[in-house]
This record gives structure tokens, sequence and C-alpha cells, in this order.
């Protein structure tokens, strides 16, 4: 059994890792990255489901940032199934700058306003995918302190929720001992082609589309 219905709309939202590419102008626009593969490798396998791939990333965007353009940026697109990919700007403001951050309290707070309004609104399924770090510097281990919380939340959330939960920290862990942490996140956050490529194989596993 497959997660996804026949005829479902997904939508796959966050921040850059999500937007990767995405034309702004172009609402069909999937970008580069994972988006795109899983769009591409579901519709190839699961022709039969007749899905729509929506993708609503922004570069930079906290938890809180994409709670307040949820009504716009998800609501409104009706979704059927929704994923969300966020908290690595929050964890990233903390030690890089670049706008007041975020504690684990405001991350959960935001993260339970878009799933609340989504489960009320729309009734919608809900995939959670963990923010994750591959360090490829030094000062990039401190992050952990900040980020595992965060993930702690995503995965009691998912629970709570009853969502499908990607375990992409985890994932990319053991990539990088596989190989390196750059060849799968060129500079900790970011994907490489190949971290793409590997994240979208985990949403798509982790929904039954094989």
């Amino acid at each position: 059994m497959t997660f996804l219905n026949s005829g479902d709309r997904v939508l796959l939202t966050g921040d850059s890792i999500t937007d990767w590419g995405r034309d702004r102008s172009d609402a069909s626009s999937l970008g580069t990255g994972y988006a795109m593969v899983v769009a591409s490798l579901a519709g190839a396998r699961r022709p039969d489901l007749g899905l729509t791939f929506l993708n609503r990333g922004v570069g930079g965007d906290t938890s809180t940032m994409l709670r307040d353009r949820w009504q716009r940026d998800g609501l409104d697109l009706e979704p059927t199934v929704v994923s969300i990919l966020i908290g690595i700007n929050d964890t990233w403001r903390r030690f890089e700058g670049g706008g007041a951050p975020t504690s684990t309290d405001e991350y959960e707070d935001a993260l339970r306003s878009i799933l609340d309004s989504t489960r009320e609104a729309l009734g919608a399924r809900i995939v959670l995918i963990e923010p994750f770090l591959t360090p490829v510097k030094p000062e990039q281990h401190a992050w952990r302190s900040d980020l595992d919380p965060r993930i702690a939340v995503v995965r009691r959330m998912a629970a709570e929720y009853r969502a499908t939960l990607v375990p992409a920290d985890g994932l990319f862990a053991a990539a990088a001992v596989r190989t390196s942490p750059e060849q799968w996140c060129f500079d900790g956050v970011h994907p490489t082609a190949a971290g793409h490529g590997l994240l979208a194989q985990a949403w798509l596993d982790a929904v039954g589309v094989r």
C-alpha cells in the first residue's frame, strides 16, 4: 500500500533545500533539487496515480517565516499531502547571524501552528522531514547542540500528528561515514546532486513509492 492516493496534490515546502532552483515566476516550477527528483520518480513509478506536485520552498526561511506565509503558500493551494522540511536556518541564525534566532520552543510553536491549521482546514496527510547537518567545518559540530533538539521536536510531532517521518539526519550521517560529508552536502547544509538524490529516495521510500 502506498501513502499516496490517486489524484493527490502534493506540496513540498521549506527553505532553500526544497526551493533549489525554483522559478518563482512559474507556479508549477519544481526547481532542480530533491523536489523535482521526487516528482519525476513518483510519476515514472506510479503513473496510474496521476499525481500533481508543487514546490513552495523559499531560501532563507525559518520556521516562523514559513508559518507567516502558510495561508498563501500552503492552505490556499489546497494540497492533499503536505511535506515540510524546515529548521536548519533556525539553527544557522544562532551561529552565523543574519537575523534573530528562534528558540526550540518557538520552533515547536511555529511547526505546531502549521500542522494544526493544515489538519483543521485541509485534513491533509503530512510528511515531516528532519532538518539535517553534515559538518564540513570544525565549528559546525557545535551546531548540533541547537539542531538536535529541533530534530527531536520533529520526531515527537510526527508521532503526535501521525505524520510520515523521513529520518534525514541519520540518513545523511550514515552516508557521510561511508564516504565524506562533502559528497552529500557541499557546505554541510545544502545537498549536492547526490545528496538531493539521497533525500528524494528516502522520501519515496517513506511514502511507499519504490
